[in-house]
C-alpha cells in the first residue's frame, strides 16, 4: 500500500507557492534522529579482539544485534596463525563464519591479521620460526630469552615470505569483495596496532613498516587498507606514506588516559579525512570506565568530532555497552560519518507530458564526514494502481550533475547546504494523471544506495515528498448519472449530454467529436454537436454540451464502444490535432462506455468504469 506522506514541517496541504503564473510544491522534510546504517561509515563490533572469545562469544548464532543502532560492520581482529595453522594450509571459516550472520543482513566485515599478541607464543604461526624466521622471545614490555611469547623480526627476509604468500591467499579470497568494508594493515607490532611497546620494546626504521604496507599495496588492489596511527612510533615516514598512498587511517586505543591525553592524533587526521575515512577505537570499555577515564564518554563524541571519523568500535561485550552508553551512542550517530539530508524540494504542482520539469533540491552533510563513495541525487515518480493502492515505478530523473562526495561537513549545524535541479524530461509513456514524488541519493542510474534521516522510506531508499499533476486539455463526463443509461432518442438519432472541464486553452478553435467503435476498432458511426450554440470549448471552465448521433436503420441492433473528444479541425491531419484528455483511452480519445443501440433505435449507455 501506498505510505503515508511525512517528512514536512506543514501538513498534507504542503506549502504552495506562486511562481509566475505557475504553483510550486514546496516540501521541507525534518531529520527524525534516526541511527542510519550506510555504507563506509558506522558503528564496528570487535567479535574477535585479538583474544578469539572477545567479544562476539557471547552472542548465539542467530543473535546479529539488530538493536545496535548504527552497526554497519563486524572486525574480525585474529592471529595469522589461526588461518594458516599449516603453510599453505588455510582455516578461512574463521571469520567466513561469523561474517555469513551479518553479510546476510547486508553488513560489512573488516579484517586485521596480526603476526604478535601479548597473550599467546605464536601470532605468526609456528612453522613459519622453524622455516628459518628470525624471531625474539619476549615478556610483555621487554626482550626475554625465556620469555612464553615469539615475535618475529620484522625484516627477516624469511618471515616476509611467507607473510607474502599469506596476504596473497588473503587477497585472491578478499579484495574487492563488496562485503568487506577495509583491511588493517597489521602485520607490524604487538597486537596488529604498530607498536612494540608491549612486546620487545626494539627500534625499527620507518622504512620496516613501508615494506608492509607496500607488500599489502601488492596484493589489496581494490579494497580501502587501513594505516595505525601508531606507526608514527617508528618516525612520521611511515604516515605520511600511508596518507601519499590512499590509506585510511586507523586510531588504537583512545581513552586508555583520562583528559587531555584521551586521544592524541586528532592532529594527524587532518590530513587524512578530507579524502579517505578515519576509523576510531576506544579502550576496552571496561577498564576504561572502570580506571575513570570513561566519564560519561563525551571525549568519544568529542574525538569523533576532532578526528572526522567516519567509523567508532564497539570495544567491549556489545550488550553491556549498549545498555550503559545508549544516550551517548544515539548523539554519536548524529555525527559520526555522514548524513545527506534533503533540507528542501520543490516542483511545479501541474505540469503537462512531454514537459521538462525543473525539481529544485536543497541538501547538506550533517555528519563530520564526507560521503566518499559519493553518489547522485534522484527523483521518481510513481504511479497507483487503483485496484490496490500499491505503487510501481514510472520514471526517474537522475542529477548527475551533483555528487554528495562533494558536500561540505561543518559543526553541528554550521555545515553549509547546496542547491541543484535536476530538469526531468517526462518520458514519451507518462500521459496525465496524479504522481506520488519520491527523492533519494545513489548510482547513475537511480538505484538508491543511501539511507537518509526521514520518514517516508518505501523499503528501497526511496523517500516519498508529495505529489505532481501531469494535466491533459480536459476532462470530460457524462451528464446524466447512472448505471445504465437510456439516452434520448428520436428513432433516428441518440443525443449524448457531456460536461467538459477545459484546463487548457488550445490554440486553434476546438469542437468535439464522437466515435462508435465496432469490436475490431473500426469506426461505425460519428456524433457532431447537436447545435450551432455548444459553447465556447476555448475558454478555460466547465462547458456543457450535447452531440448527435445519427443511427441508420442498418447500424442498429449492435453494441459499440462509445469514446468522445475534442479536436482542432484547421489541424486535421496532423499529429496533433486532437486534444489530450486528462484521462481515458488511446489516441486522445476517452472511452465513455459501452453503447447498445436496439432495432428499434433506443440507445442504453453501460458507462466504462
Amino acid at each position: 500500500m501506498r505510505p503515508p506522506l511525512a517528512m514536512c514541517l506543514l501538513p498534507l496541504s504542503l506549502l504552495a507557492a506562486p511562481l509566475g503564473a505557475q504553483e510550486r510544491v514546496v516540501v521541507q522534510p525534518v531529520d527524525t534522529g534516526a541511527a542510519l546504517a550506510n555504507p563506509g561509515m558506522g558503528w564496528t563490533l570487535h567479535y574477535y579482539s585479538n583474544i578469539p572469545t572477545n567479544y562476539g562469544s557471547r552472542l548465539a548464532p542467530w543473535e546479529t544485534l539488530d538493536e545496535f543502532p548504527g552497526l554497519t560492520t563486524v572486525y574480525l581482529r585474529i592471529p595469522w596463525s589461526y588461518l594458516e595453522p599449516e603453510e599453505g594450509v588455510f582455516n578461512w571459516s574463521v571469520v567466513d563464519g561469523p561474517a555469513q550472520r551479518w553479510i546476510a543482513k547486508g553488513k560489512q566485515i573488516a579484517l586485521r591479521i596480526s603476526c604478535s599478541e601479548s597473550w599467546m607464543r605464536y601470532a605468526t604461526p609456528e612453522w613459519v620460526e622453524k622455516a628459518g624466521a628470525k624471531g625474539y622471545n619476549f615478556t610483555p614490555g621487554q626482550l626475554d630469552e625465556n620469555g612464553p611469547f615469539w615475535e618475529p623480526d620484522y625484516n627477516d627476509p624469511v618471515f616476509l615470505e611467507k607473510l607474502d604468500h599469506f596476504l596473497a591467499a588473503m587477497a585472491a579470497r578478499y579484495d574487492g569483495n563488496p562485503e568487506v568494508a577495509f583491511i588493517d594493515v597489521g602485520s607490524f607490532g604487538v597486537w596488529g596496532e604498530g607498536h612494540l611497546w608491549a612486546s620487545t620494546q626494539m627500534e625499527y626504521p620507518g622504512e620496516t613498516i613501508i615494506r608492509h604496507i607496500d607488500l599489502h599495496l601488492k596484493h589489496f588492489r581494490n579494497s580501502l587498507l587501513a594505516a595505525n596511527d601508531d606507526f608514527a612510533f617508528q618516525g612520521d615516514e611511515p604516515i605520511e606514506y600511508s596518507r601519499q598512498m590512499g590509506l585510511a587511517l586507523r586510531d588504537d586505543s583512545i581513552l586508555v588516559q583520562p583528559g587531555e591525553s584521551a586521544y592524541l592524533h586528532a592532529e594527524m587526521a587532518q590530513g587524512f579525512w578530507p579524502t579517505v575515512p578515519v576509523i576510531l577505537e576506544c579502550e576496552h570499555y571496561g577498564p576504561s570506565r572502570d580506571r575513570g577515564n570513561w566519564q560519561d564518554g563525551s571525549l568519544y563524541l568529542q574525538a569523533v568530532e576532532e578526528y572526522h571519523a567516519s567509523y567508532a568500535a564497539i570495544h567491549w561485550w556489545p550488550d553491556e555497552f549498549l545498555a550503559e552508553n545508549r544516550a551517548l551512542i544515539d548523539r554519536i550517530n548524529q555525527r559520526l560519518g555522514y548524513r545527506i539530508q534533503l533540507v528542501e524540494a520543490s516542483w511545479p504542482a501541474q505540469c503537462r507530458p512531454g514537459d521538462t520539469i525543473p525539481f529544485e533540491l536543497t541538501w547538506r552533510n550533517a555528519g563530520v564526514a564526507p560521503c566518499y563513495e559519493g553518489g547522485y541525487p534522484a527523483v521518481t515518480l510513481k504511479a497507483e494502481n487503483p485496484q490496490t493502492g500499491e505503487e510501481g515505478l514510472l520514471t526517474v530523473f537522475v542529477d548527475e550533475g551533483m555528487d554528495v562526495a562533494d558536500l561540505p561537513v561543518g559543526p553541528p549545524g554550521e555545515a553549509e547546504a547546496v542547491t541543484h535541479q535536476i530538469r526531468g524530461a517526462l518520458p514519451f509513456y507518462v500521459g496525465p494523471g496524479t504522481y506520488s514524488v519520491w527523492a533519494s541519493v545513489g548510482g547513475p542510474t537511480g538505484t538508491p544506495r543511501y539511507a537518509l534521516p526521514h520518514e517516508g522510506e518505501d523499503g528501497g531508499k526511496r523517500y516519498r515528498l508529495g505529489t505532481i499533476e501531469v494535466t491533459g486539455d480536459y476532462d470530460v463526463a457524462l451528464g446524466v448519472e447512472g448505471g445504465e443509461i437510456v439516452l434520448e432518442s428520436d428513432g433516428e438519432a441518440v443525443l449524448l449530454p457531456l460536461r467538459w472541464e477545459v484546463r487548457s486553452e488550445a490554440p486553434h478553435p476546438v469542437t468535439p467529436f464522437c466515435h462508435l467503435l465496432a469490436a475490431d476498432g473500426e469506426i461505425v458511426l460519428q456524433g457532431h454537436p447537436a447545435t450551432d450554440d455548444e459553447g465556447d470549448l476555448n475558454a478555460l471552465g466547465v462547458v456543457e454540451s450535447t452531440l448527435r448521433i445519427d443511427v441508420p436503420a442498418e447500424a442498429r441492433g449492435r453494441t459499440y464502444e462509445l469514446c468522445v473528444g475534442l479536436w482542432m479541425p484547421s489541424l486535421m491531419g496532423q499529429p496533433n490535432e486532437r486534444l489530450l484528455p486528462q484521462s481515458g483511452g488511446s489516441q486522445n480519445r476517452v472511452l465513455l462506455g459501452a453503447l447498445e443501440i436496439d432495432d428499434n433505435g433506443r440507445a442504453v449507455l453501460r458507462p466504462a468504469r
